[in-house]
């Protein structure tokens, strides 16, 4: 007879003034950051789960005030799962190929492993398997996308509540100014456009969370944004009289993209957050 799984637990206090309302299982886990909820329902399908000591049911309604314990078997299964920094040059989409245009995923590989990495983990093809980018990064765009095996940090980098910050170096230019001849963007663009791509724009008919944008040089904005809506600068610019002419991607979170050369790859480390 096999040994049964061994359990670890994880508390689920009440907060202050919370109301003991209830939830599905699998939703509750994801807001403990426990796993995703495709995962959590992997998890309790093979009866990883327990609730107060109890194997979870699918489709369990539970409150924060319920115990819920997952197995060290599948916490185990979930550390072996990677997650990747890529430079994304231009030319390659985020997803999916389309339009004869190869997905950024097919960058990855021994061939581009940053030599510097200093990570211990080794490449293996397995870590392909599940590997999905974490956020998008048009095609016209390069810099830093995170590709990941890891629900946990899909989620807390592109759930719909959350608040991780991605800063982007812009360079932009004015609709009128003539190609082919350097101009000082700056000095032509009226500071109060400036101040509408901080706050004050709208997009599909919904608000702006407000952004830091700041000059850092003639030619070039520094943009950090909190939400990532579809070619959200590249529209926002447009908004204000500005045309972006290149983009990178240069830090989402805590996590910046670094020396990491263009095309190249490295995985997350061990302790590295974002």
């Amino acid at each position: 007879m096999s040994e049964p799984p061994r359990f670890r637990r994880v508390t689920a206090p009440l907060e202050a003034g919370q109301a003991p309302t209830t939830s599905r299982l699998n939703k509750r886990m994801s807001e403990l950051g426990l796993a995703s909820r495709r995962e959590a329902d992997a998890w309790i399908e093979r009866g990883l789960v327990r609730v107060n000591g109890e194997i979870a049911r699918m489709g369990q309604q539970v409150s924060v005030l319920d115990q819920i314990t997952v197995s060290k078997q599948a916490a185990g299964e979930q550390a072996d799962r990677v997650t990747i920094l890529l430079n994304k040059p231009m030319g390659y989409v985020s997803g999916q190929a389309e339009d004869g245009h190869s997905p950024a995923a097919s960058l990855i590989g021994p061939h581009s492993h940053w030599s510097e990495d200093r990570s211990k983990t080794r490449f293996a093809p397995h870590q392909m398997r599940g590997l999905a980018p974490a956020g998008r990064l048009d095609i016209d765009s390069i810099g830093l996308l995170v590709l990941t095996q890891d629900g946990r940090i899909a989620r807390h980098l592109i759930g719909q509540d959350s608040e991780i910050e991605k800063e982007y170096l812009v360079r932009v230019t004015l609709y009128d100014a003539p190609e082919a001849q350097p101009q000082n963007t700056q000095a032509r663009v009226d500071p109060e456009k400036i101040a509408l791509l901080r706050h004050g724009l709208q997009l599909d008919n919904q608000p702006l969370k407000p952004a830091k944008v700041s000059w850092q040089n003639e030619e070039q904005l520094r943009i950090v944004l909190r939400e990532g809506k579809k070619r959200q600068i590249r529209r926002m610019c447009e908004l204000v009289g500005l045309k972006v002419v290149g983009l990178k991607r240069v830090r989402i979170g805590s996590v910046a993209l670094g020396q990491l050369p263009v095309g190249k790859w490295r995985y997350l480390a061990p302790g590295e957050l974002f």
